[in-house]
């Protein structure tokens, strides 16, 4: 049984996947309160499926890019997880795992997340051979910026979307597929899939070295100027 946890936003989520079948899967909106409502989240989780963490065969976490507090939170968790259980920990692109819901248009993905300072969190990935292939690593940059590197047809997702969606329609036109809203919050379950691949290919994260993936130091590590 694998267990995803996505704590990288305000939207948190959690999935059990077992076999490719989605077990149970939740998501909700907890702001900046990973901390006190992960674990009472994942305890009813596991309740309304008879389930037990001793079920639990592999754990999944979205490692950013993200939120600094939701992702020391969840890694913290599937971290203490992997090592009590002594079952692996695969640790997934936050983007990656927003792409991989529409990957199967065919198209280039780019997911976008929100970065403050006016900059957003960005890769692309596409399908190739069967498989999600990362075509842009995970960088900073701006929507003009972005805007002036896309030369093809490209699905955009992320749940920062909303927020560029009108002007990457406008200076894209027909280049841009842009879903519908709904379609643009990430699924755990999706996180769990892509784990999984990992799982069989053998592709394991240490739980001693396993680290979110930051774009910028955290502020409180920033020099202040005197």
């Amino acid at each position: 049984m694998i267990l995803a946890i996505d704590t990288s936003s305000e939207t948190a989520g959690l999935a059990l996947l077992d076999k490719q079948q989605v077990i149970a899967e939740i998501a909700w909106r907890c702001g900046q309160n990973h901390t006190i409502q992960l674990l009472p989240q994942l305890n009813n989780l596991l309740k309304s499926t008879g389930l037990s963490l001793s079920d639990i065969t592999c754990v999944v976490v979205a490692k950013g890019p993200g939120s600094f507090n939701g992702l020391r939170v969840g890694i913290s968790t599937a971290k203490g997880l992997s090592f009590s259980l002594e079952v692996p920990i695969i640790g997934v692109s936050t983007l990656e795992a927003a792409a991989y819901q529409h990957i199967e248009l065919g198209l280039p993905v780019c997911a976008i997340a929100g970065a403050g300072r006016s900059e957003i969190a960005m890769a692309i990935y596409q399908e190739k051979r069967g498989k999600c292939q990362q075509l842009t690593a995970e960088h900073l940059t701006t929507v003009d910026v972005l805007i002036n590197e896309i030369q093809t047809k490209t699905v955009f997702c992320g749940e920062y979307l909303p927020q560029a969606a009108g002007v990457l329609a406008e200076k894209l036109g027909t280049k841009a597929v842009i879903p519908r809203y709904i379609a643009l919050t990430r699924r755990a379950a999706y996180l769990a899939e892509l784990g999984s691949l990992r799982l069989k290919a053998g592709e394991l994260d240490n739980p001693a070295t396993l680290q979110p993936l930051y774009l910028r130091k955290p502020p409180i590590t920033e020099r202040k100027h005197t």
